[in-house]
């Protein structure tokens, strides 16, 4: 007896009436059936899980053992696939293990300053500054500095490559927060900042390297006003709907303001929005009056250090959530 995570999609997207086209024309059967199922789900919302790189199974095994269900949505981290050991296999390992075990994949890429050397500091590269002239220089093809963002894309898609060859959809969620003043792609406004960023990456991996299991997440986190941990207004940030598939923010502290859900919606039109990252589960309270989040993430370490096991059993047992075993049917 096998189990089939696209047989599942098909059958999702055989019941719902939502058909939405991938950005990316060439976009793999599975990516397609992927998307249209997440364009089927209503009010339903997809239950997911990020886990550490060096502990890729600790946080979804314990909402398991909390919960006695696992989470729909797998997330991992290419942040250290660019050191120079590159365990950046070792990612796509787990994210083949996880798919065979029914999950849906999502994966994200803390990288470094195009400008550092690998491997790449935290603070030191990752959340440190980059001057305007070498943003001028990153954005501008033919220049030192852009060769040198197209060697860290291109080793990044030799791992995606590999994922791409086992058939397995990848909401993908690259650049993310850049609504925000903390990482060095990160408050980047107008048509050569962010957008342009966003925009090569796609061209370069789509256009490029020809991979078509990635479903495009664009990131962005909540709108804040705090004093130098400020986030801006999505729309300042946003490339268009050409280039995205999936509207995406992170949520923290609570902090699931009604009017930047309806901003948010309101920017998406007609695609479909998700909480890529949350510290605390959003109440159930929060999720009716908010349906059309397609997926929440919770991240690592916070699912017990932000939220009490009542909590995230509450939010698990709630009659809207998908867990993996809700979108798992056997093929004889």
């Amino acid at each position: 007896m096998k189990y089939s995570v696209i047989m599942i999609l098909v059958f999702f997207c055989q019941l719902g009436q939502a058909q939405l086209e991938p950005v990316n024309k060439n976009a793999s059967k599975e990516a397609r059936e992927l998307l249209a199922y997440i364009g089927s789900m209503g009010d339903k919302i997809l239950s997911g899980q990020h886990c550490y790189s060096h502990e890729p199974d600790r946080y979804y095994e314990k909402v398991n053992e909390l919960t006695g269900k696992y989470p729909a949505i797998w997330g991992a981290d290419f942040y250290w696939s660019n050191e120079k050991t590159d365990p950046g296999s070792k990612i796509v390992k787990e994210v083949i293990d996880k798919h065979e075990k029914g999950a849906i994949i999502t994966l994200m890429w803390h990288v470094g300053r195009p400008i550092d050397d690998a491997p790449y500091g935290w603070k030191e590269s990752v959340q440190n500054k980059i001057s305007d002239g070498d943003w001028t220089k990153l954005i501008s093809p033919g220049s030192e500095v852009h060769q040198r963002w197209e060697d860290q894309v291109d080793r990044l898609a030799v791992h995606l490559k590999e994922i791409e060859k086992q058939n397995i959809p990848v909401l993908w969620r690259p650049y993310h927060e850049m609504n925000g003043v903390w990482f060095w792609w990160g408050d980047k406004k107008g048509e050569d900042g962010y957008i342009k960023l966003w925009k090569m990456l796609y061209q370069r991996l789509v256009e490029y390297h020809h991979i078509n299991n990635l479903i495009w997440v664009w990131n962005a986190n909540a709108p804040r006003d705090i004093p130098e941990d400020e986030a801006f207004a999505y729309k300042d940030f946003y490339p268009g709907h050409d280039f995205v598939d999936v509207l995406a923010t992170d949520v923290y502290h609570f902090d699931y303001e009604q009017k930047d859900y309806e901003e948010l919606l309101k920017l998406a039109q007609d695609k479909p929005i998700a909480l890529g990252e949350v510290g605390e589960l959003p109440k159930t309270n929060i999720l009716k009056v908010q349906p059309k989040w397609s997926w929440f993430m919770v991240w690592s370490g916070w699912l017990m250090t932000a939220n009490t096991e009542e909590r995230v059993k509450e939010v698990y047992q709630y009659s809207k959530i998908v867990t993996k075993d809700n979108i798992k049917i056997k093929n004889e």
